[in-house]
């Protein structure tokens, strides 16, 4: 009987040691023993106004289109911001992809430096080649610190080249509070930003519908199905309208989170930082999410343009046929009253020749007095300028009233 234990215990031990070969679950920085455990079902309604009970040093709601900031807790508060920091290099890995530079199937050959960052990690192997498909799976699901920086190599040939240009981008983007050190979010001194920041550069990455491909995901895997990639922002799992963003943890920054979602055509980013635990994180951007959804709405307003055509000076006909087919986003609380307004402004002296689409005038919208945009009016036909046969008809015309 014990041999026939000793042997089933063995036999056991050599199986599961197969299938832990065969599948690993990659390392991350993140405590992930709770990403099991759904979020409360309580759902917060607040009104506007209401200060909500956000467990973290910092917290940011703001809706990207229009950069409205709906509610802010200590925003600007520079703190250590972990891997959240990833979202500035992804937003360069974007923004190279876009101007051609590379795509995502091109095959990126690990460094040494890559494979030494340790923290979060799909352990890269020097010389291992990896598509950048790959390696943005790998970064964004699994917040892997050697993915990132292969990423960041392939942009700018060195790790201290891509910080470079990410403090430059977040200068552009006016991330007054941030300074990077790294491109990974692994704590260094002077490495800090803002919950306002990161939802500035949050708001600019979620611009690249791409993005989305990858930090919806909740679980992946690499390497054949080796290497199993499960996503550290459990709001994709249990978070209606999630589209990402971002987790961070070290233990200086401690919890942070970028979350994004979507309803009912209102985009909203919420940013929480320092929380003291995981669930301080999610459950505050939860909070945040709700209050947003709760008490906004996202709407598009058209110029509704009645006059069909314009005059012109010196054409071949004396109109020019007319449309306005822009909108304007306008965010509004729920319970505000849309007072709606609409002024035409012509060009002055409007002179052929005309070409097809050619501005000729704006419709100026106004909620109340507010100015809150204008929309083209373009020309839908091309106008000739009238030549001097034409010219001579016309006053003839007039002189003999023809």
């Amino acid at each position: 009987m014990r041999k026939f234990l000793s042997l089933f215990l063995i036999l056991s031990f050599v199986l599961s040691m197969t299938v832990c070969a065969q599948t690993v679950t990659v390392s991350s920085e993140c405590d992930i023993s709770d990403l099991e455990v759904p979020l409360s079902d309580t759902v917060t309604t607040s009104a506007i106004g209401t200060t909500l009970e956000i467990k973290a040093k910092s917290a940011v709601l703001l809706e990207p289109n229009t950069g409205k900031i709906l509610y802010e807790q200590n925003a600007d508060e520079k703190l250590s911001p972990a891997s959240i920091t990833k979202i500035m290099s992804l937003l360069l890995v974007m923004e190279a992809m876009d101007k051609g530079a590379f795509d995502l199937e091109t095959v990126v050959t690990a460094s040494e430096h890559a494979c030494s960052m340790g923290g979060s990690q799909i352990w890269l192997e020097p010389g291992e080649a990896m598509t950048v498909d790959d390696l943005l799976r790998a970064t964004v699901i699994a917040s892997a610190n050697d993915a990132c920086v292969a990423l960041g190599e392939l942009v700018a040939g060195s790790e201290e080249g891509f910080v470079a240009l990410m403090n430059e981008r977040a200068k552009e983007l006016g991330m007054n509070s941030t300074s990077f050190k790294n491109c990974t979010g692994l704590d260094a001194e002077g490495h800090i930003t803002s919950a306002m920041d990161v939802a500035i550069m949050s708001a600019e990455l979620i611009k690249h519908e791409l993005i989305k491909d990858y930090s919806t995901v909740w679980m992946d895997s690499l390497r054949d199905g080796k290497s199993e990639l499960v996503n550290t922002n459990k709001l994709v799992r249990f978070y209606k309208g999630t589209t990402g963003l971002k987790t961070g943890t070290t233990s200086i920054a401690k919890y942070c989170l970028s979350a994004t979602a979507e309803r009912e055509g209102l985009s909203l980013v919420a940013v929480v930082m320092a929380g003291e635990t995981s669930n301080d994180r999610f459950e505050g951007a939860k909070k945040l999410l709700d209050y947003g959804f709760a008490n906004y709405s996202f709407t598009e307003i058209g110029a509704e343009l009645k006059e069909t055509e314009t005059n012109v000076n010196s054409g071949e006909i004396k109109s020019v046929k007319v449309k306005a087919d822009g909108k304007i986003s306008l965010l509004m609380p729920k319970n505000a009253k849309n007072d709606i307004t609409r002024t035409t402004e012509w060009q002055k002296n409007l002179t052929a020749p005309i070409k097809k689409g050619q501005t000729v005038g704006y419709v100026n919208i106004y909620n109340g007095d507010e100015n809150i945009g204008r929309i083209p009016i373009t020309a839908k036909e091309d106008i000739k300028k009238r030549d001097f046969l034409l010219s001579f008809e016309h006053i003839l015309k007039g002189i003999f009233k023809i």
